[in-house]
């Protein structure tokens, strides 16, 4: 038995939250372009991470029967009883009201409106619905995944520009492989709970097409933080770097002696340590004039 505080930290699904607080931070800090409001930072984070943990405790309730078919979520709090759903229930609903009070209190509508746009995708329309249904919940997840860049840009810049838009579309390609990755190492798991994602419904061999093609565009992408004016020489090295260096990866997986298991990880893996160096690179290689022209007021 986890003791209680670890109970309803985990529900929380903490890696998640880590790995949201980079990118909220690059885009923060791509947006303040050295002139940066600690204050303003620190509820965007704070305010955003809660908004994180309450969607993820709120999809531990709703996906409890599918976690007990899967070998990596089984031993989720919601799943052993550790945790009932009504305290995991009420601990998203109470995470949730804290983040969006501080976000309405010391950001901007536009910040709180993408804030809000993810966590309704995330909870009612990824989890309740699209990722037991339809083979496009992975695309329609990657929107919500993609969010907190944006919120970290808008709640420094009050609207919703190119950066912003680039942030979001970068993002979300970004989410495609990366979870495609997951389910085929991961690929017993999801055809045990009957979760139709692409490596289930349709085959790997598709989804290692589809990993390709969206590190493809997803490398294209993220030159155009640079074209447009918004970052520097050096994000355009590192963008292209680690973008060629992942493709060349996915572009393993037609090899015929490959581990297919084992180059899913790497796929994956990597996925991580790409978006993370993208998200560093921004914050500090930025220009301190965009394009004006650019700006779609929202």
């Amino acid at each position: 038995m986890k003791p209680v505080f670890r109970r309803y930290l985990t529900v929380t699904k903490p890696g998640i939250i880590m790995g949201n607080l980079i990118s909220v931070a690059g885009g923060f800090l791509l947006a303040s372009r050295g002139d940066v409001d600690f204050m303003l930072m620190a509820a965007t984070l704070i305010g955003l991470s809660l908004v994180v943990a309450s969607g993820c405790a709120i999809n531990n309730c709703i996906d409890r029967d599918i976690d007990a078919k899967m070998q990596r979520t089984r031993s989720r709090v919601t799943v052993t009883g550790e945790m009932s759903l009504k305290a995991a229930f009420w601990h998203g609903i109470v995470l949730g009201v804290m983040g969006f009070t501080l976000l309405v209190a010391y950001t901007n509508a536009t910040a709180v409106f993408f804030a809000a746009l993810g966590y309704v995708v995330y909870v009612g329309v990824y989890s309740l619905y699209m990722k037991r249904n339809s083979v496009y919940g992975t695309l329609v997840g990657s929107l919500s995944g993609a969010v907190p860049p944006v919120v970290g840009y808008c709640a420094v810049s009050g609207q919703f520009d190119a950066a912003a838009a680039i942030l979001l579309v970068m993002f979300s390609l970004w989410q495609m492989p990366h979870s495609y990755a997951i389910a085929i190492f991961r690929f017993k798991d999801y055809e045990a709970a009957n979760i139709p994602v692409l490596p289930v419904a349709e085959g790997i061999e598709k989804a290692k097409l589809h990993i390709v093609l969206y590190i493809a565009v997803y490398a294209i992408v993220t030159m155009m933080l640079s074209i447009a004016g918004y970052t520097g020489i050096g994000f355009l090295a590192v963008a292209c770097t680690t973008s060629f260096w992942w493709l060349l990866m996915a572009l393993r997986g037609y090899r015929p002696d490959i581990d297919m298991t084992r180059w899913a990880r790497q796929v994956f893996g990597f996925s991580i340590l790409n978006i993370t160096i993208l998200s560093i690179a921004m914050a500090v290689d930025y220009h301190d004039v965009a394009p004006k022209l650019f700006a779609l007021a929202l």
